[in-house]
């Protein structure tokens, strides 16, 4: 089994701690340069600047975003892991928390090849409003 439920824990803890870090270019070195990328089957992001653009909106909204991981599944170069989103939105001060979770593709240099995820957009929208 290629990388090992150790090594998926890893890697999903420093892609939390990479969100965690208020540097969206950390957050695009986790995916390959040949990448896709879309939440909520949405319209793939294909690059490192669409992820770094996409990550810089969430960190200017939410400062103090901080991204735990829940929990990882493992097998050959596919990784599930469900995580936890917290932080103070910027503009209402509301205090959002949230979970989802994303499917990986892996190469061999253990880069995100592919990342659909999903969360729940209308209890994101809610928290924000309050």
């Amino acid at each position: 089994m290629f990388p090992s439920l150790e090594d998926a824990r890893k890697l999903a803890d420093a892609h939390c701690a990479a969100w965690s870090s208020s540097s969206a270019g950390k957050v695009a070195q986790r995916y390959s340069a040949q990448t896709s990328f879309a939440m909520n089957r949405s319209d793939p992001m294909t690059s490192r600047a669409e992820i770094t653009e996409m990550a810089s909106g969430f960190m200017s909204e939410f400062p103090d975003l901080k991204l735990t991981c829940d929990t990882v599944l493992a097998a050959d170069h596919h990784i599930v892991y469900a995580w936890t989103f917290e932080g103070r939105h910027v503009e209402t001060g509301n205090l959002v928390r949230f979970g989802g979770w994303e499917e990986w593709d892996l190469d061999d240099n253990l880069q995100v090849t592919k990342s659909l995820g999903w969360y729940d957009v209308e209890d994101y929208n809610r928290q924000i409003a309050g």
